[in-house]
């Protein structure tokens, strides 16, 4: 799929997003959960917290000014909900990797099939890659 620079490198993040979210999904016994307990809190600050930062502080302020306030709204709550269970699995909640991992899922797909092409659309349209 065709992007602008602008949106690479989010777009390329995606990609270690999907990863961690298919092996939770393949975590059915408890050793494997026990394993994502002790990995996912690191993934989380490394990895998905300084992507959120980097939208919010870069492509939601300009989409919101663009006039896209519903795609944002939803983009910040699927934030605050990942941070919450994200939280919750760094106290050692198993329960919450499953949910954790589906929205993370979700999340990744709506980013990819509505809110960059919105931005390329709105913010980018002249700079899309070859």
């Amino acid at each position: 799929m065709k992007r602008s620079p602008a949106l690479l490198q989010l777009s390329r993040e995606h990609h270690t997003a999907l990863s961690l979210a298919m092996r939770i999904a393949k975590a059915t016994d408890q050793t494997a959960q026990e394993r994502l307990l002790a990995t996912v809190p690191a993934l989380f600050r490394g990895e998905l917290e300084p992507h959120f930062q980097e939208e919010e502080r870069s492509l939601l302020p300009q989409l919101a000014q663009a006039g896209e306030t519903a795609l944002v709204a939803r983009t910040l709550d699927e934030h605050a909900q990942m941070r919450a269970l994200a939280a919750a699995i760094a106290g050692g909640d198993a329960a919450a990797l499953a949910p954790f991992g589906r929205l993370l899922q979700a999340h990744v797909r709506f980013e990819e099939r509505e809110l960059f092409v919105v931005a390329e659309q709105r913010l980018f349209a002249d700079d899309a890659a070859p």
